[in-house]
């Protein structure tokens, strides 16, 4: 009679695998390097290549070995809070540029609030590599 109290424990154990922790303490907007990384055995994460971290910086505090979670690491940010950005918006026939202030930190390629500086009316769009942020028309 206790066996059958055993097997849902064992269905429900975590699947273990490697998972990245950190080496060291990685306060918010660290750019992550090899050195503050550790692969060990533990529940899967979501993160266990260390090539998908390096390069990356931090969103929140890390502590010393806590693992490294995706939500916790993000692009490098190329636009920074209150910053004034160009503002483009592209359609197939019309392109309009004008100047936003930056309402968030973000990097290329994440969806970012700026507040349009002519209208003053906030929008959303996307971070260039060069630190535009582009909203896209109908196509």
């Amino acid at each position: 009679m206790r066996w059958v109290w055993l097997i849902p424990l064992l269905a429900a154990a975590p699947a273990q695998a490697d998972m990245l922790v950190a080496a060291r303490t990685l306060r918010a907007q660290t750019i992550v390097t090899g050195a503050d990384l550790i692969l060990r055995d533990g529940p899967d994460t979501g993160l266990s290549d260390p090539a998908q971290v390096i390069g990356q910086e931090t969103r929140v505090t890390v502590y010393a070995g806590r693992p490294l979670r995706p939500g916790d690491i993000g692009p490098p940010a190329v636009v920074e809070r209150n910053q004034i950005v160009p503002l483009v918006y592209d359609s197939t026939i019309l392109r309009i540029e004008t100047e936003a202030r930056a309402l968030a930190r973000a990097g290329a390629g994440e969806l970012i609030r700026v507040l349009n500086l002519s209208s003053r009316n906030p929008v959303t769009g996307r971070v260039q590599p060069d630190g535009s942020v582009l909203v896209e028309g109908m196509k």
